[in-house]
């Protein structure tokens, strides 16, 4: 087989293995062809004026009794459907209500938890910075010796005033 060959024998098989609603489409064709048919008969029959008038009025009245039933059941159906369209619509509504609350739930445990961790963070900097003062301050008042930078101590004494405590 050629290329083209080929192809074509794909797209013939791709064809028949459409699915077009056939069982739905020959209804309407059968049902269509049917009421042509028939008009054709009647005006193609060898009768009289008047029986025909008669005829085609009857076949205009099965027509639209068929029509008005069909009319009802698609207005029936419809009817349905929209019910059941509002119902899911009512339901998803409900379910996206009830996940924002949960959302939104968590959203502000996680900020107050956060909010908490932060407070004991910056209570104990605070702590831990007031020690460090605290003890800083004491160590220059006592004048007792600490480690420079190079590691030689050093006294820390104070050479603006002097003063005895009494």
């Amino acid at each position: 087989m050629t290329h083209n060959a080929t192809d074509y024998t794909k797209n013939m098989t791709d064809y028949r293995n459409e699915d077009t609603g056939s069982g739905s489409n020959f209804a309407k064709g059968l049902f269509i062809g049917g009421l042509l048919g028939a008009a054709a008969a009647l005006l193609f029959a060898p009768k009289p004026g008047r029986d025909l008038r008669g005829d085609l009025s009857d076949k205009m009245m099965v027509v639209s009794d068929r029509t008005k039933e069909v009319a009802g059941v698609v207005g029936t159906k419809a009817s349905e459907i929209a019910k059941t369209v509002s119902g899911k619509t009512s339901e998803l509504a409900k379910t996206v209500g009830d996940n924002t609350t949960s959302v939104v739930a968590s959203i502000k445990q996680a900020k107050d938890d956060v909010a908490s961790e932060a407070k004991k963070a910056s209570d104990e900097v605070a702590a831990t910075t007031a020690k460090a003062a605290d003890e800083a301050e004491n160590e220059l008042n006592s004048g007792s010796p600490s480690k420079t930078d190079n590691g030689t101590s050093s006294t820390s004494t104070s050479t603006s005033s002097t003063s005895k405590l009494p």
